[in-house]
């Protein structure tokens, strides 16, 4: 799978959620990305705030390129951001900048992500249970609703 450094950030919090820079992993068709234990989904049209959501939770998430001169976040936004361990040397490369500020930068590890339990979670359609049929989908806010039948 195609991989690239990329900026990650959860919008459910504005523009001051969690963020992290370090590689994701691209699917076969290119609109879903696996990160740090997340299978992102890219929106048919933007959302509120983000351009992906969360195949599980239905969060939405901005993702982009990393910008040369490092300032990611919205202008508006706060916090810092977490720089996976593994990205370190490809990151600084990619910016005007030879050193991480720890002011605005914190170094951490992530987790790798399973895709399979994503690919079973997208494909999965309607499950029967006692006599009844369960079926699992998001609507247009990307809300996880259970419908039983």
């Amino acid at each position: 799978m195609k991989t690239k450094i990329m900026y990650i950030e959860n919008k459910a919090y504005g523009h001051s959620g969690p963020a992290w820079i370090g590689f994701v992993e691209f699917s076969k068709s290119g609109q879903t990305i696996y990160f740090n234990g997340k299978a992102l989904k890219r929106l048919k049209n933007t959302g509120t705030y983000g351009n992906h959501f969360d195949i599980e939770t239905g969060e939405e998430y901005w993702v982009s390129g990393i910008k040369k001169n490092g300032h990611n976040r919205h202008q508006f936004g706060s916090g810092k951001i977490m720089l996976e361990k593994n990205s370190v040397d490809e990151y600084l490369k990619l910016v005007d900048f030879n050193y991480i500020d720890k002011n605005y930068f914190e170094i951490v590890e992530c987790i790798s992500t399973d895709k399979n339990k994503f690919n079973k979670i997208e494909n999965r359609e309607v499950e029967f249970r006692n006599n009844s049929y369960r079926a699992t989908f998001f609507d247009s806010n990307h809300r996880k609703l259970i419908l039983d039948i």
